[in-house]
């Protein structure tokens, strides 16, 4: 009788030790797959703009655009540049407004991620006077190309051609999509680089449309 309980004894404890043993590799494969994903995003959130150089992609792969907000607080520039029909439109044309300005191109995958939040974004909030604008950073290409592009992303906001003095007076780094969000009193309220999630994106443009009337 003794040796029949200490044999029950026996598998059981064999059997909470394999069970323990189960639960622990999975947790443990469970962060190891986590922490890969979350590399892999840090990876995805970012395109070269096709100005960079490689010194300076090399510099941006350190993180140092990341965490850079040279903008933020300051008054944001205004510009006149064509959209994809030729038509000019300046920033001051939406004075009073709050505006989404992204810099993004056709090559960039964030972009493309990011884009359609933007323009779901801008129905729910068009009738507050939101505003977003696109500033294409293809180089070279063709107007009608960058349409193509716009309408298979599925936005629909104006998608504008960059002049050479846009990327220096918003101070542009090395990696797109970059994205100023610009109050109803024309100040950079945040500025961002690399694609965010759809929530901090609206909470951006809530801050931008409620800080018009400090």
């Amino acid at each position: 009788m003794a040796r029949d309980l200490t044999r029950r004894l026996a598998v059981v404890v064999l059997l909470i030790a394999g069970v323990t043993l189960i639960v622990l590799a999975g947790a443990h494969n469970l962060r190891t797959r986590q922490a890969e994903e979350q590399s892999q995003q840090q990876q995805m959130n970012l395109a070269p703009s096709a100005s960079s150089s490689a010194e300076s992609g090399a510099a941006a792969d350190s993180g140092d655009d990341s965490t850079d907000k040279p903008m933020l607080g300051k008054s944001a520039p205004d510009f006149t540049l064509v959209d994809l029909t030729g038509k000019k439109v300046s920033l001051s044309d939406y004075k009073g407004h709050a505006v989404v300005l992204n810099f993004w191109a056709t090559y960039c995958s964030p972009c493309k991620l990011e884009m359609p939040w933007f323009q779901e974004l801008e129905n729910r909030y068009q009738s507050e006077g939101l505003v977003v604008l696109g500033v294409d950073q293809d180089d070279g290409m063709a107007p009608k190309d960058v349409a193509a592009a716009a309408k298979k992303i599925g936005v629909t906001y104006p998608i504008l051609i960059p002049n050479g003095e846009i990327s220096t007076s918003y101070q542009l780094g090395d990696y797109i999509p970059q994205t100023f969000y610009i109050n109803k009193r024309g100040m950079i309220v945040d500025q961002t680089v690399g694609a965010h999630s759809r929530d901090e994106m609206e909470a951006d443009i809530e801050k931008a449309m409620g800080s018009g009337g400090e």
